[in-house]
């Protein structure tokens, strides 16, 4: 019997009709394990992932291979996009066991829980001939194969403890990074921490270099994923010392690269997972919230820095695509377009010179085929292109027209399938992409489509905590539990992990900045409280899962970043944002705790550590804290709003408020109205500057002059 018919998430729901006898990641499965005495086949992956179908198509959907599995397996099925708590813990073990890891992710283990062997895509002879493997050994040699899981168990849960202990080791004076909260109560921007901080960002700038592609921007050789956290730490890094801006021409050329390479959509919008190739050309064609939301905010801070017209472009584009593409009816993001259509991958996306002419006529067709670089040897399979676009065409109108005509003849084809699935992490981070890009270039409709996605947020993945407490154990009225994941409205059944409350937090903190609406610092601060309970290892760090979630092998903690912020460094942010909104000196310590293993990381390998370096540079910049106060509609205001924005430094927060010095908001008590006028009230470090009445005074007094 399939069990996944009800299921939430969409992946699971692809493989509710296969003949094999899946069961979701539940406990009955373990027990159903135990009382057949046979192992578990944990099969991961996600609904966009390319080899996880075609391994679905070649095994799990056929007769035999599935007869196999169901009389010699109990299987599980799970989405590691819904838990990636466990995707991460059984991605560690078939790394440590095989060297290599990717989905789909293939695992048998005990009723324990415990991993023996693990591996990714199986052919499915190859695959026929695991199981049957598997089963003779079982059967043969039981006690030698419980004796290596559990010896494997073991080994990855004290490789996890050295891990994090390592990251978080206080080193001999100066003061190292782990020692920040500490210093929090005192914290000097011209002290030794700061300096050991400043050394520490330097030093990564100079590692990321090293590794830069000066030819074809990023960094390293192919593949080559978008390094969107690492972008923004070069675009804060700039802001506030750059010798040579080394750092900025790092950020551009790489986003000038891929904004006109294949990886970029260049007639829907949106960015694809990464690029097969060092050139950005040809990409894995799925296309996933996070990268989208991430990327959006990027390609609107270089716009607020350079005024790039390419920079605004794809910031606009990038956020009409999430809007367009990836809206639910209930207002939330969807997860991700696949990579497939009519189930072959990148077909939905690509050209021949001859469609081009049949779309367009002889002398369109080839004026396109010379603008997006579509050629009869192609640079895809089959003689087909992958659309880019190496330089902006001389004739605008020309274009655009072009442009939109192919869109609607593709609109026509086979779309790729949707994962509506919402996840909660994605969607703050989409929220603070659409508010900021939508302040930044005018675009209410942005702002409203981020106040769409946090109401979702705020009404489906929300709840009380009293129900989830051991019996006598009171709710701590502050906290707030979020849940992981919702469909068609509905809460999925995953508990929230550190980064979904940590990215929502912060979408809701830039939200409010930009809508003036404070419950959303309440929200903020109520879920930034269950991190603080809840997540907090008792050492300044945090785990990725709750204290009352369920036991794993072990209770992962990685600060590392992977494609999205890490929930370590993300809650160092939120952390961060929300001190300065409140003047929270609790929040600040624990924001600065949480940066305890940056210095380690980015030592290393600076690429995973990009987001913990971005909020290293809010705290060296202050962070600025901005107040504007004045009447709501008033154009003054709006001019003053905006103004702050566009020359705010790293990780600056804004609060907006009516003028009248009253709000549940700390930055805006007592901020009123300068002789009747709309004013702007600029702090750093808990000291606060004349108030201004003009955008120029303000831009002056957000640069230090």
């Amino acid at each position: 019997m399939n069990r996944l018919h009800d299921a939430t998430s969409p992946y699971l729901l692809q493989h509710a009709g296969n003949p094999v006898d899946w069961w979701p990641w539940c406990d009955e499965a373990f027990e159903e394990a135990r009382r057949r005495d046979v192992p578990i086949l944990l099969s991961v992956g996600y609904s966009a992932c390319h080899w996880c179908h075609v391994m679905a198509h070649e095994s799990f959907e056929d007769p035999a291979t599935a007869a196999l599995m169901n009389e010699q397996l109990v299987s599980i099925k799970v989405d590691r996009e819904e838990r990636p708590d466990v995707d991460a813990i059984y991605m560690t073990a078939t790394q440590a066991l095989t060297g290599q890891g990717g989905w789909p992710m293939t695992v048998f283990m005990t009723a324990d829980r415990e991993p023996f062997y693990c591996g990714t895509y199986f052919p499915t002879g190859t695959f026929q001939q695991l199981i049957r493997g598997v089963a003779k050994v079982w059967a043969e040699d039981r006690a030698g194969v419980a004796g290596q899981a559990k010896k494997i168990s073991a080994a990855l849960a004290e490789r996890a403890a050295e891990g994090v202990g390592a990251l978080r080791a206080k080193d001999s004076p100066p003061a190292g990074l782990a020692d920040l909260a500490g210093l929090a109560g005192e914290w000097d921007p011209a002290g030794p921490a700061a300096g050991r901080l400043a050394e520490v960002s330097a030093t990564a700038a100079s590692l990321l270099a090293a590794s830069y592609d000066g030819a074809r921007g990023g960094f390293g050789s192919a593949p080559k994923f978008p390094p969107s956290m690492v972008l923004e730490f070069l675009l804060r890094q700039h802001t506030r010392e750059d010798p040579g801006d080394r750092s900025l021409r790092m950020a551009a050329q790489t986003m000038a690269a891929m904004a006109r390479g294949g990886l970029y959509d260049q007639l829907g919008g949106g960015f694809a997972r990464y690029s097969v190739d060092a050139a950005w050309v040809v990409p894995h064609f799925e296309k996933m919230l996070y990268d989208n939301a991430l990327l959006a905010r990027d390609y609107a801070h270089l716009w607020r820095l350079t005024s790039a017209p390419l920079a605004r472009r794809v910031a606009g584009e990038t956020c009409d695509w999430m809007v367009r593409e990836l809206r639910t009816p209930e207002g939330g993001l969807a997860s991700a377009l696949d990579a497939d259509s009519e189930g072959e991958e990148g077909k939905f996306y690509v050209w021949t010179p001859a469609g081009l002419t049949e779309t367009l006529g002889q002398a369109d067709g080839e004026f396109a085929a010379g603008v997006f670089g579509v050629t009869s040897a192609g640079t895809f399979e089959h003689g087909r292109s992958v659309l880019q676009l190496p330089a902006d065409p001389e004739d605008p109108d020309r274009f655009a027209r072009i442009r939109a005509a192919l869109l609607d003849a593709r609109d026509r084809r086979v779309r790729p399938g949707r994962d509506d699935k919402v996840v909660a992490a994605w969607n703050g981070l989409a929220i603070a992409a659409l508010a900021e890009t939508g302040l930044l270039l005018g675009r209410p409709d942005l702002i409203e489509a981020a106040t769409g996605v946090a109401t979702l947020l705020a009404q489906t993945h929300t709840h009380e905590p009293a129900d989830l407490l051991p019996p006598g154990e009171e709710a701590g009225a502050a906290q707030l539990r979020l849940a992981r994941t919702s469909r068609d409205g509905v809460a999925g059944p995953s508990a929230g992990l550190l980064e979904d409350y940590a990215c929502v937090a912060e979408g809701f903190l830039v939200l409010s900045g930009v809508t003036g609406e404070s419950r959303w610092v309440d929200l903020a601060g109520r879920l930034l409280e269950t991190a603080l309970v809840r997540f907090a290892d008792g050492q300044g760090g945090f785990f990725d899962t709750a204290d009352d979630g369920e036991p794993l092998l072990y209770r992962p903690a990685d600060p590392t970043d992977n494609a999205t912020p890490s929930g370590t460094f993300a809650v160092a942010g939120a952390l961060l944002s929300y001190a300065a909104l409140t003047g929270s000196a609790r929040h600040r310590e624990a924001a600065l705790a949480a940066l305890g293993p940056l210095e380690v990381i980015a030592g290393r390998f600076p690429q995973a550590a990009g987001a913990g370096l971005a909020v290293a540079e809010a705290l060296l910049a202050g962070p600025a804290e901005i107040a504007i106060a004045g009447p709501p509609g008033d154009p003054r205001t709006a001019e003053l709003h905006t103004a702050a924005l566009r020359a705010a430094p790293p990780g600056a927060v804004i609060a907006l408020g009516d003028g009248t010095g009253e709000s549940p908001i700390p930055l805006l008590a007592g901020r009123e109205l300068v002789n009747g006028n709309p004013a702007a009230y600029v702090c750093r470090n808990f000291t606060c500057r004349m108030p201004v009445t003009d955008s120029a005074a303000l831009a002056s007094a957000l640069s230090g002059t």
